[in-house]
């Protein structure tokens, strides 16, 4: 039976990268993604700590940013302010959650 559409459930700050994974993996799919809506504040309470939560977000747009080229999922246009607040949070040493750069999909 060929697969049309398909539902994708994840974290809501890591929708993104699963939508644009999946059109990688399986272009011909229709892909919705859903998740448990939930404020920062939130979450924030759920893990018990802020700073890992600012962690997690700057390596989950980092990876929006770089696993494109790796070949791991498809483009995702990214708002010049969008990138200067993680460029921001990075420099502010949000680092813990950051995928090497340098690893290269063969």
């Amino acid at each position: 039976m060929p697969v049309t559409s398909a539902l994708l459930i994840s974290k809501p700050y890591e929708e993104r990268r699963a939508y644009a994974t999946a059109c990688k993996m399986w272009p011909g799919v229709e892909w919705v993604c859903a998740s448990t809506p939930m404020a920062l504040s939130g979450y924030i309470d759920s893990i018990g700590d802020a700073r890992l939560v600012v962690d997690m977000l700057v390596g989950a747009h980092q990876r929006l940013m770089i696993y494109p080229r790796q070949g791991f999922m498809t483009e995702q246009e990214i708002p010049d302010d969008i990138r200067t607040a993680h460029e921001r949070l990075r420099d502010h040493g949000f680092t813990r959650r950051l995928a090497p750069e340098t690893a290269e999909r063969s």
